[in-house]
């Protein structure tokens, strides 16, 4: 068995590579991993019941640490068989070249991985719009990929380079809450301040309008068309009960029309252009 275990299975320059040796490497690897989950597990169950930016750090933490131990492990593990990283640099040379014709997408992914971890720009629970049109709520933050899930519960795998090369809209980064603009339209003749007064109303009755100082709901006249007086509702939402622009969108669009109807006001029609040309027999 002590020769099984000891006997050389290939050499890296001077060092003689025996399968004890990788054993070695792989229980020192595992318990670095298993050391990790444990780890991890903590920090999470801390972080759960944190709020705001102390569980997100927690959470970047944890995630770095996993990475810390890992590394750790194989470079022990490497250097308890008596590996000479000196010796290495024609491997590394190699893996070079090798990364310049075939794994740079992968080392832009994992670099931007630790870039958003360690600025923090991006965190668990953020709700994000990404340049593609990707919207959604940041579920797992990843060493090469972000997961995000939208609106339909559709998860989506992202490219950590993404969010680094491109534009990302974070509706959650420094403010809890976020506007939205509704627009709509009614008939002329219609009395503005009524217009206003009711559609203020309908909105504010909806559970996810936030209302505060300097941020209450108001409807501005944005436009005067042929058939229509065209307003815009703006209100400000708590992300944390809505489900995502579309469905709030629609929301207010359902209140807007049963408060108008309810008050009388009449809805813009649409306007059709309808041309006859006449000729001569």
């Amino acid at each position: 068995m002590n020769e099984t275990l000891g006997a050389r299975l290939f050499s890296i320059g001077d060092t003689a590579v025996t399968s004890w040796g990788l054993l070695r490497v792989v229980l020192l690897l595992l318990g670095a991993v298993l050391l990790s989950r444990f780890l991890r597990g903590l920090l999470r169950r801390v972080g759960e019941r944190q709020q705001g930016r102390q569980g997100t750090a927690l959470y970047t933490v944890s995630r770095l640490l996993h990475y810390v131990l890992v590394i750790s492990a194989l470079l022990i593990g490497l250097a308890s068989i008596g590996l000479d990283f000196s010796q290495l640099a024609l491997v590394a040379g190699a893996l070079s070249i090798g990364i310049g014709f075939g794994l740079q997408s992968l080392v832009n992914n994992f670099v931007s991985g630790l870039m958003i971890l360690v600025e923090r720009n991006l965190r668990v629970g953020d709700l994000v719009e990404l340049g593609s049109g990707v919207r959604g709520r940041v579920r797992e933050i990843n060493v090469r990929s972000t997961l995000i899930t939208t609106g339909d519960a559709i998860d989506i795998v992202v490219p950590n380079a993404e969010f680094i090369s491109g534009r990302v809209v974070n509706y959650t980064l420094k403010e809890p809450y976020y506007r939205v603009h509704v627009p709509f339209g009614v008939a002329w003749g219609a009395d503005k301040e009524t217009v206003r007064r009711v559609v203020t109303e309908a909105a504010d009755r909806l559970p996810f309008t936030w209302r505060g100082p300097g941020r209450d709901t108001d409807v501005w006249l944005v436009g005067l068309a042929d058939t229509s007086m065209n307003f815009e509702l703006v209100a400000w939402i708590d992300p944390a009960a809505a489900a995502g622009t579309g469905s709030v969108t629609g929301t207010y669009l359902w209140e807007i029309e049963s408060a108008l109807t309810q008050h009388g006001i009449a809805i813009a029609p649409p306007q059709r252009d309808i041309r006859v040309q006449l000729t001569p027999p």
